[in-house]
């Protein structure tokens, strides 16, 4: 049996299309006056209606053309989680026009190459937010967008659903953070995360802990909830980890949304009763066994995990009423077409690792890399999207993932997984954390290095004894270093890059 899931059909995609009209339209017209949006904190609250976040979004679309933009211009986002930054997102979109999502956290010297890279006709930017060098073009403050709520409404801007929607960069873990072109359509492709992954309806209260900019929340936190009618929290600026479990209990939130690190330094805290929490979502980066389970005893709860990617977001997860089997991720979506591909670019058998392709017609995935023409044709070979990322399919279709492509370690002449190997490492007494790579020791020699935190440094033996007993003798770390944190980027993913740097000291 080759490792190839084909699980019906895709979407149709209507045409004109606009996707900040399927987000709102729907919802507005059902119930106008129930809650869409709360920017909470543990000292209130900011309530959006259905009617009221039309408006506004439909209100900073008019102001945006009044300022001379037209359908296809770029406008740099540099705003913090705030509402103007959906309703900014949504405005941009709803004109015809295309949103660059960025972190806040971005420093000048970050977004001055980013900001070249796009050619914005306009930037938009928070109190306090670095801005770029170099760019000639109108800034205004998101005051200025928030003013917008009370002109005369735009009308949604209609065209080819393939035109670009929107940009975003790619977390830059491997180096270079690549430019991410999304059509109007990508939003079809969402469907499939409701069932196949969220467990969402319109009765839900849905709390995401991620940052705006990050696809995960976007699409998660804010676009989904607002496509079925629920109701979207988003932590406002200044809230922690810390203040999470108080929100959930407050706000009476029924799913739960973050990245694993959030789950793991909720854990460390009290956890408050969540009674109306019917469970929670995780993406981002793997999510640890242990980790699901402590949160599971802590909640009663469990966690659904999904594996994506900025070029085309969630595609293979597992869902409330669809667990999967111990170790795996999850399964391919429905309307999803997915393999797992040799060198050859043929589907391997199952039970037999490869890389993780998607169907070059997914509604999902994205137009391309933005000017990058070489760097999008390396990607699509044949009928397939090739993600670089390694997954194993078992019999039943779970797909286990495996690590990205240049995080396989090659020990011995075996090719090994980073994530089993954390994941061994990770039960080890005293340990918080682990992220393991391949550092180079001397010139031509390398060995798989075990970095970790823990409340005070272990004993290099512990650590050797213990992966001795959990793990074969050519997966085993040979190097243990202790961190007081693992770098991660500014959407908490795991830096391995930043890791090889730190083996030799």
């Amino acid at each position: 049996m080759q490792s190839l899931l084909e699980t019906g059909p895709a979407p149709t995609v209507p045409a004109p299309f606009n996707m900040a009209q399927h987000v709102l339209a729907s919802s507005v017209a059902r119930a106008p006056d129930k809650l869409a949006l709360r920017i909470i904190t543990a000292h209130g609250a900011e309530d959006w209606s259905y009617a009221r976040l039309h408006g506004a979004v439909l209100g900073c679309a008019a102001g945006l053309l009044a300022k001379g933009l037209r359908p296809g211009d770029r406008i740099l986002m540099r705003l913090a989680n705030q509402v103007e930054f959906p309703i900014l997102f949504l405005g941009a979109l709803a004109a015809g026009m295309v949103p660059v999502a960025t972190s806040a956290q971005l420093t000048r010297a970050e977004i001055t190459p980013m900001a070249a890279r796009i050619g914005p006709c306009l930037i938009v930017a928070s109190d306090g937010v670095a801005l770029p060098d170099g760019q000639t073009c109108p800034v205004i403050s998101d005051a200025e967008i928030r003013a917008m709520e009370s002109l005369p409404p735009a009308a949604f801007h209609q065209g080819d659903p393939d035109r670009p929607g929107y940009i975003i960069f790619t977390s830059g873990t491997s180096g270079n953070p690549m430019a991410v072109v999304h059509a109007h359509r990508a939003i079809l492709a969402r469907r499939m995360m409701h069932d196949g992954w969220e467990g969402l309806t319109g009765e839900d209260v849905l709390l995401h802990a991620g940052a705006f900019n990050w696809t995960y929340t976007l699409g998660t936190g804010l676009m989904d909830p607002w496509t079925v009618g629920a109701t979207a929290l988003i932590p406002g600026a200044g809230t922690s980890p810390a203040d999470l479990p108080d929100l959930l209990h407050s706000y009476r939130a029924t799913i739960f949304a973050a990245a694993p690190g959030v789950y793991r330094q909720m854990l460390r805290l009290p956890l408050r009763a969540l009674p109306h929490l019917r469970h929670g979502l995780s993406a981002g980066e793997k999510l640890a066994p242990e980790t699901r389970a402590a949160w599971t005893r802590a909640t009663g709860t469990p966690v659904c995990e999904a594996l994506g990617m900025s070029e085309i977001s969630t595609f293979i997860s597992e869902a409330p009423d669809r667990p999967a089997p111990d170790g795996a991720t999850g399964f391919a979506q429905a309307g999803r077409r997915i393999a797992a591909l040799g060198p050859d670019l043929a589907p391997v058998p199952r039970g037999t690792p490869g890389q993780l392709a998607i169907d070059r017609r997914d509604p999902g995935l994205m137009l391309g890399y933005l000017d990058a023409p070489e760097a999008t044709a390396a990607r699509l070979k044949g009928d397939w999207f090739l993600t670089g990322d390694q997954v194993q399919i078992d019999a039943s279709g779970a797909v286990t993932y495996l690590g990205r492509d240049d995080d396989q370690m090659n020990a011995g002449g075996y090719r090994v997984s980073p994530v089993e190997v954390e994941a061994a490492m990770a039960r080890c007494p005293g340990v918080i954390e682990a992220a393991v790579t391949e550092v180079e020791v001397k010139p031509g020699v390398t060995v798989i290095a075990c970095f970790y935190t823990a409340a005070t440094p272990l004993e290099d033996a512990a650590l050797s004894a213990h992966a001795e007993t959990h793990l074969a003798r050519y997966k085993q770390p040979r190097l243990f270093r202790h961190l007081p944190a693992l770098p991660r980027g500014a959407n908490a993913k795991l830096n391995r890059r930043a890791l090889r740097g730190m083996g030799v000291s």
